[in-house]
């Protein structure tokens, strides 16, 4: 987000609300904590449900219809041993059709898996529990994945800790949105799309391309439509 008129660089710590304001400026930036700021421009950094993509896009993400979820492993080498030799020094994969394990050596010798697999967003709810229900998750998930070897059940099974529910939601393919010389998305804001290996990447790169493009051009405006052309599935409709 450009900090514009905020008297400094950034402010952190203030969740954004909405903005408002007329389309070419300045915007009115509204935070959870009741205070204000004015800018010239919004730069939508903030992910798959972002609070400024509404200013320039009626799109909302969609629940895919797959559920990822996140279980981690500390000191694996000494704790773990059996999943840290599965895993390698970088990654394991393994599924079925219907659901599947993906395993990868995280820094600090941590191992994080992701249980993925078809089913409601909504699943744990409607199996009558909690994210906070350990045991009651990990005993429905070992009965899903019952015909599955010893040793991949253990990805589920001996985890540290409570699972993290991350259902995946996608933005439409192309997400367009009009041209508007005060606005302007990137990353998952603009292109949100399933895990591929690819999300990180793209929001780096989509920021690169805007920082490129402020500074060549010769008003914001133009930054904003020259760096909105680049933008990989969710180019704007200029």
């Amino acid at each position: 987000m450009n900090a514009g008129r905020l008297g400094g660089p950034w402010r952190w710590g203030r969740a954004l609300t909405s903005i408002s304001g007329p389309a070419d400026g300045p915007r009115l930036l509204h935070f959870a904590d009741g205070t204000t700021a004015e800018t010239d421009l919004v730069i939508g950094a903030d992910g798959a449900f972002s609070r400024v993509r509404p200013a320039v896009s009626p799109a909302v993400p969609q629940y895919s219809g797959v559920s990822f979820l996140e279980a981690w492993f500390s000191d694996v080498d000494n704790r773990h041993p059996e999943i840290a030799e599965l895993v390698g020094q970088g990654s394991a994969a393994a599924a079925d059709g219907e659901r599947g394990l993906f395993a990868q050596r995280n820094s600090g010798g941590h191992i994080r898996v992701y249980i993925i697999r078809r089913a409601p967003a909504d699943w744990i709810e409607r199996n009558g529990l909690t994210i906070d229900d350990t045991a009651a998750i990990r005993a429905l998930l070992l009965a899903e994945y019952a015909a599955w070897s010893p040793s991949l059940r253990r990805l589920i099974a001996d985890n540290d800790g409570r699972y993290v529910d991350r259902p995946i939601f996608a933005l439409p393919v192309p997400h367009t949105w009009e041209h508007n010389p005060t606005v302007t998305l990137l990353g998952d804001a603009a292109h949100l799309m399933p895990p591929l290996g690819l999300g990180v990447n793209l929001a780096l790169l989509d920021a690169c391309e805007l920082a490129l493009a402020l500074a060549r051009s010769a008003t914001v405006a133009d930054a904003v439509r020259a760096y909105e052309a680049t933008i990989p599935s969710g180019r704007s409709l200029s």
